[in-house]
């Protein structure tokens, strides 16, 4: 996946990961976790690049500033048709309070831009952006504890960007194209899991689950019980690497425990993927 820089603006803040590698303990209290990725329909341009600087969330019903949470995130600028026929980018991914939401809104810079079928560059003006933001309101977006939930910028470059009708060719390029953005928002829990045995159960490993994102790795954890068994949920569909770390040492007259690393570990939308049995051995 392909940045146009990394860049001075950037990452669909779509509700920002305060790092851009972000542990989440499955087990852990009363938390949620919030997932916004980027998606785009496809459009007669070689790129389409937004500035994108900051995302407000708004919790339900509540119209207050202090109801108003701006998420920590380093702004880019992002080329929209990377993520198309079925690619979408992990923009943010951050624990987030059981709850519900109402609205995100998305701040765009005066740097978006478009690279036509000529080569040309062309920037794009964002009237309706860059003052008040985007709003995207939200419908039955609720996070539960301890569960994931997702929200899918679904971004529609044909309906989103505009050619003026009098502009001709010799005119000022940044005067041909309009930026009037028509995004979809799809929000859905996320059901998907790993889970499996090891053995010896006596090893009692720390288990990670990392997917490689955009703003890095992406890593949830938990522990296998006495019984050797190990679950984590609410996984984002996709693939994953699966790590095993020992927090005992083998006794004298057995072998050594060892770390162990399952690689291209898929997984997919409400399903969990057994792994079966590890050896720590």
């Amino acid at each position: 996946m392909s940045f146009n820089r990394l860049f001075p603006f950037a990452c669909f803040a779509l509700l920002g990961l305060a790092s851009c590698s972000k542990e989440s303990d499955s087990n852990g209290a009363e938390s949620s976790k919030l997932e916004v990725r980027l998606m785009d329909a496809p459009g007669d341009f070689r790129s389409v690049v937004l500035d994108v600087r900051q995302i407000e969330v708004h919790l339900k019903k509540e119209k207050d500033a202090e109801k108003l949470r701006l998420l920590t995130f380093t702004p880019q600028a992002i080329n929209v048709l990377d993520y198309v026929n079925g690619k979408s980018a992990l923009l943010v991914s951050e624990d987030f309070a059981p709850g519900d939401l109402d609205e995100v809104r998305l701040l765009l810079g005066p740097n978006s831009y478009v690279i036509g079928r000529d080569g040309q560059r062309y920037d794009l003006k964002t009237p309706s952006g860059q003052s008040s933001g985007v709003k995207l309101k939200l419908d039955k977006a609720s996070l539960r504890e301890r569960e994931t939930f997702q929200l899918l910028l679904d971004f529609d470059v044909a309906k989103s960007i505009k050619e003026r009708g009098n502009w001709k060719s010799g005119d000022d390029k940044k005067e041909r194209y309009l930026l009037k953005p028509v995004i979809r928002v799809v929000a859905q829990d996320l059901r998907a899991g790993i889970r499996g045995t090891v053995s010896p159960a006596a090893a009692l490993p720390q288990i990670l689950a990392i997917r490689s994102t955009v703003l890095g790795p992406d890593t949830v954890s938990t522990s296998a019980d006495a019984s050797g068994a190990y679950q984590i949920n609410g996984l984002a569909a996709g693939t994953y690497r699966v790590e095993f770390f020992p927090s005992t040492t083998a006794p004298t007259t057995l072998p050594a425990y060892r770390n162990n690393v399952r690689t291209g570990v898929v997984v997919t939308n409400d399903n969990v993927t057994d792994l079966g049995t590890t050896s720590q051995n």
